[in-house]
């Protein structure tokens, strides 16, 4: 009996994710958030190119996933937005659709289930603070959508209780300017 060595290469990895973008209904940049130290786009320009085919592939499919430029592309469109998760060509694709649908899912709840440009726009420092909470770097943080959902809306602590060399500006500008009131209808 002859037992043969076999030996399979697996590539495990946390980075999941090459790059989450958010196109508008013209094919134009809402959000485009590129990962890792192997980012196939580096420069602004071949992300433009690369999102201007991408954006053609897909503008009129009725799909949800494609392979577009040896990348793996999960999409999702919403009104007048396009949702993209883009991981490569030997990814997961239940773990980049899991990603999309807690990024699209969580947004729409912290929007109010008004998931289009004007209000992503609006919106946009809760829209990156939502994609933050979901992936860093390419490594998939989160996939509930419930806790991205609790972790973004959650309320700050009193600032008066945060040294001030902590404080962003606002907090800085919102604790000075309580103060004073404070004084005022006291009548100090």
């Amino acid at each position: 009996m002859v037992i043969q060595n076999c030996v399979y290469e697996v590539n495990l990895s946390l980075y999941t994710t090459t790059a989450v973008i958010l196109l508008d209904s013209d094919g134009n940049r809402i959000l485009g958030k590129y990962y890792g130290t192997k980012n196939p786009y580096p420069t602004i320009k071949e992300q433009k190119v690369f999102e201007k085919g991408l954006f053609e592939k897909t503008r009129r499919a009725n799909g949800e996933i494609i392979l577009y430029d040896n990348q793996v592309v999960l999409y999702r469109n919403s009104i007048d937005v396009f949702f993209y998760v883009v991981g490569s060509a030997e990814e997961n694709e239940l773990i980049l659709s899991s990603i999309l649908s807690a990024f699209y899912d969580s947004i729409s709840s912290l929007l109010r289930h008004q998931v289009e440009k004007r209000t992503l726009v609006d919106n946009l420092d809760l829209v990156v603070l939502t994609l933050d909470e979901t992936i860093d770097d390419g490594i998939v943080l989160e996939t509930d959508s419930n806790v991205i959902v609790s972790r973004v809306s959650r309320l700050r602590t009193d600032t008066t209780d945060i040294p001030i060399t902590e404080q962003t500006f606002i907090q800085v500008y919102n604790t000075a300017r309580e103060r004073v009131a404070e004084r005022l209808l006291r009548g100090v």
